[in-house]
């Protein structure tokens, strides 16, 4: 390498290295430094603006607060039928026993929960839980949970690189990770950061649809991708989660989420005619159906020509008290003013279904979220495990407390016992190459358009609804965008490396996509989130999880029996009545 290049590049080492500064990483983070660990966090957009500080809702624990019958056990157990039985029961079990520490971390770290008369934590209900166990701060918890987490990591002197973008994973002979590549997106610098262990929480890969409630330039599947090329596995890409309600105007903030604590509170959705279509779906929910549930609704109302003339249904809030509306709702109603000048006190909202939560993700084991590659952790919705086929609102938020203590003290223990870290010259060298390459790139094509191609694929073929030939024809079109991308163009400009930025992305959304499209073809059933409109039956032998590899091949793989005294409280199997309404 010549001083020139040496020039542009730092190296850093640490013990630990976590990608991604959501509320994943940094709850990581923090368990590491609490252990007086050495510890960097990297994370390609702004920590105060990442993707946890979107989350409305609230966050789960069976802290019977409310409901003094509220147990670890029944939240597993909800967990586990909501999720058409994909959920890894032991991911499930960790997670809702480990729940009451989760909130009792942020507790300490100062969080401002809504609390009762009597000082305890305030909860309500949230779909398909069968007790009152979300915990809330207005409806904005997961900006309260980002806040406290940065404060407490600025209160530990935790190194965050705020706007660096990981590359590659560096691997040596030995197949074990030994740190990771990227460069400072604003000026260009390359960054070799060499760890003992890397824990991965850049989130999932739902920006990869047109309509979405991701921002730009986040969750474009660089969780996939990074994982995948350092040999991890991913498990169940075809489960995403599209949420009912996302907006459709403007276009450029087409799919920003109206909180599911609309309907919560008593929120009505009706079709372009007017009627009040739920009836069709689930009589007796209504608008408090499963997230998959009102999701498809919406979309076959749409579909079926009941649609408003824009393409959407609506969601009407403005029958209910004002006061209550500006102080359980303040963030819709702020939403709706701001982006399309809307009263929600006064008229109804134009809603469709969103890509909006990656269920699968990086393949991790249980106890530890290791990804079978030694020295690599997932967390977060990079990983998967918890959420199955559909996911619980207000699950995501206490995963990435518990799981993030958990793999912080994983990856302590792993350093701590590592006699040797192998490094490998040639990995260094090859993620140097792959930067040197795309920022001399001067081919024909336009990254910026090539993503909307993968958007518009997505969109048509594997949407709300599938079918094999849809997903056939999304994987042939997805190769011609494949083909085109070894031409792009790539310029950096005054603004800084963004292009470069948006080039690796466009790699990470075709790995996603392709991961997406091959295990959406491989499940021939109808469960949850995902409708086959060629397989409307759910099928028991594919009670399976679907693994995905580099090498595009997909293999099934069993999931554990649900304990005993989880089972007794699941009740029925999760009824099919208004999947597919034909």
């Amino acid at each position: 390498m010549s001083m020139d290049q040496a020039a542009q590049e730092r190296h850093v080492s640490t013990e630990v290295l976590v990608i991604g500064t959501g509320g994943a990483g940094l709850r990581a983070a923090i368990e590491l430094s609490e252990l007086g660990r050495d510890v960097l966090a990297v994370g390609k957009r702004p920590k105060a603006d990442a993707h946890t500080s979107l989350a409305a809702g609230g966050i789960n624990a069976a802290l019977a607060t409310r409901d003094p019958e509220d147990s670890w056990q029944q939240h597993a157990a909800d967990t586990i039928r909501e999720s058409y039985e994909l959920a890894h029961p032991d991911i499930v079990q960790i997670v809702t026993q480990g729940a009451e520490q989760g909130i009792r971390d942020l507790e300490r770290y100062g969080m401002n929960f809504a609390r009762e008369e009597d000082g305890r934590i305030s909860q309500r209900f949230f779909g398909a839980h069968t007790w009152r166990r979300t915990s809330f701060a207005g409806d904005y918890t997961g900006l309260e949970i980002q806040r406290t987490l940065i404060h407490r990591a600025e209160q530990l002197e935790i190194p965050i690189l705020d706007t660096v973008y990981i590359t590659r994973l560096l691997v040596n002979e030995d197949g074990a990770v030994f740190g990771a590549y990227g460069f400072d997106q604003e000026t260009g610098l390359r960054y070799v950061i060499q760890a003992d262990a890397v824990i991965l929480a850049a989130g999932g890969h739902n920006r990869i649809w047109r309509r979405t409630s991701s921002r730009r330039n986040e969750n474009t599947g660089d969780s996939f991708r990074l994982a995948a090329e350092a040999g991890a596995k991913i498990r169940d890409a075809e489960l995403v989660q599209f949420q009912p309600s996302g907006i459709l105007e403007p276009e450029a903030d087409a799919g920003t989420l109206v909180s599911e604590a609309a309907r919560g509170k008593g929120g009505i959705l009706r079709n372009g005619l007017g009627e009040r279509y739920m009836a069709r779906y689930d009589a007796e929910r209504m608008e408090l159906s499963t997230r998959d549930r009102v999701a498809l609704a919406g979309y076959t109302e749409i579909k079926e020509g009941r649609g408003t003339a824009n393409g959407g249904v609506w969601l009407d809030i403005s029958h209910l008290p004002r006061e209550v509306i500006m102080e359980r709702l303040p963030r819709v109603y702020q939403t709706l003013m701001e982006l399309q000048m809307k009263d929600v006190t006064k008229e109804p909202i134009e809603i469709a279904p969103t890509a909006h939560y990656s269920m699968g993700g990086v393949w991790v084991a249980p106890e530890d979220h290791g990804t079978g590659v030694p020295g690599l952790y997932a967390i977060g919705e990079a990983s998967s495990g918890l959420h199955g086929a559909n996911r619980l609102g207000g699950n995501p938020l206490i995963e990435l407390l518990v799981f993030g203590r958990i793999t912080g003290q994983a990856a302590a223990r792993y350093s701590e016992r590592l006699r040797v870290q192998r490094r490998s010259p040639e990995a260094v060298e090859a993620a140097r190459r792959e930067v040197r390459e795309l920022l001399a790139a001067d081919g024909e094509q336009n990254v910026r358009a090539l993503q909307r191609d993968i958007r518009n694929i997505m969109t048509e073929h594997c949407g709300v609804v599938r079918d094999e030939q849809g997903l056939r024809q999304g994987l042939a079109e997805l190769d011609d965008v494949e083909r085109r991308a070894a031409d792009i163009g790539v310029h950096p400009d005054l603004a800084g490396y963004s292009e470069l930025s948006h080039a690796f992305d466009l790699k990470s959304s075709i790995l996603a996509a392709r991961a997406t499209l091959q295990c959406a073809l491989e499940r021939r059933e109808t469960r949850g989130c995902h409708n086959r409109s060629d397989y409307p039956q759910q099928d028991p032998a594919l009670r399976v999880n679907m693994i995905w590899s580099a090498d595009g091949t997909v293999t099934r793989e069993q999931i554990p029996p649900v304990p005993e005294e989880i089972r007794a409280l699941m009740g029925g199997e999760v009824s099919q009545e208004g999947k597919l309404v034909e």
